[in-house]
């Protein structure tokens, strides 16, 4: 308290001036003298008193800010009281709150991050690795020719592999960030459906797959259809990968007061309850993921239905197949 030069100042001048007022009712009268003497040795007595304590609650807020500094979140200084300093106790309180609450999100995006990263290297370094060996098997000069077209035709499978995941990743972190806009317009759920689907017209044909779809050529939905188009790709993706040889996936379209739902079902060997909670979840592979599967194409899938204000919901059973439920909700809340 004494360090600071206002107050030295103000001790100063409140001593003088109490001294000023002692000498001159002395001079009137000694008894006064001494009555004015002893109620200024009082009231000044107080008024250290309390500019002692208040300094020191001060000094505790001082040193509260500085443990906030070294990382010390988790001290409540609340002070429900009246007065400057425990309003200031109280915004203290707040702004640490949400110190803390950045403080944690923060080293959660760094875990995410640093586990996105290690994913996107061993998604990436498997087709690499298998690239450099089909390479090098290429340099040989004696490799018959059959081989020679085989291995080519594998290394343009992997480029193509580290495309679409090169792709992925980079729309998932646009919606991520939130600068994705949804143009959002009435479409016909046929043409989202025809495009979604000559997009995987080959895997399809090579599992023999019947798709079945469930919807009069009138019937709309309100969305963005480009990104929309994409999220059923993925799905229908998903799909072609758990169906068997010959299987059969249904698409059905319904309408009602709330949202568009547009559900896309499977006969395949379904999720178990394990998967079940971390199949939106990225990178995560189940247990009946194929080889070929990143474990990214749902997750981009629900970004996107998410970023229109909609939900996936889905429901399976192992060896029942799977059902996806697309909803598009008509009033945001």
């Amino acid at each position: 308290m004494l360090r600071n030069p206002e107050i030295k100042k103000f001790m100063i001048i409140q001593l003088l001036v109490c001294l000023v007022f002692v000498l001159i009712s002395s001079l009137m009268n000694a008894v006064a003298g001494w009555m004015v003497l002893i109620v200024t040795i009082i009231l000044n007595a107080l008024f250290f008193g309390f500019t002692f304590l208040r300094y020191r609650k001060i000094k505790e807020l001082v040193m509260y800010i500085n443990r906030i500094s070294n990382g010390e979140f988790r001290l409540d200084v609340r002070d429900n009281k009246e007065g400057e300093l425990s309003i200031l106790k109280n915004e203290i309180y707040k702004v640490t709150e949400k110190l803390t609450e950045y403080n944690q999100r923060l080293q959660q995006e760094k875990l995410y991050l640093s586990q996105s990263l290690a994913d996107i290297s061993h998604q990436l370094k498997t087709p690499l690795t298998s690239m450099i060996i089909m390479c090098e098997i290429l340099n040989d000069p004696d490799l018959p020719q059959d081989k020679r077209k085989e291995f080519v035709s594998q290394i343009i499978v992997q480029l193509e592999r580290i495309d679409w995941l090169v792709s992925t990743l980079l729309k998932m972190s646009r919606l991520d960030a939130g600068v994705v806009t949804m143009k959002k317009m009435d479409i016909y759920v046929s043409d989202l459906v025809e495009k979604a689907k000559s997009a995987l017209i080959a895997p399809m044909e090579s599992k023999e797959i019947e798709l079945v779809t469930q919807f009069a050529s009138e019937d709309k939905l309100k969305c963005d259809f480009n990104w929309t188009c994409e999220a059923v790709i993925n799905i229908l993706k998903n799909c072609i990968e758990h169906t068997p040889q010959k299987g059969r996936i249904e698409i059905d379209y319904s309408d009602n007061p709330l949202y568009h739902e547009l559900t896309i079902k499977d006969n395949g060997a379904g999720i178990s309850k394990k998967d079940l909670p971390h199949i939106f979840t990225r990178f995560y592979r189940g247990e009946n993921a194929s080889a070929e599967s990143t474990g990214i194409g749902l997750a981009m899938a629900k970004s996107i239905i998410n970023a229109q204000h909609g939900n996936i919901i889905v429901e399976s059973q192992k060896n029942k197949g799977c059902k996806f439920m697309i909803r598009l909700y008509k009033t945001v809340v």
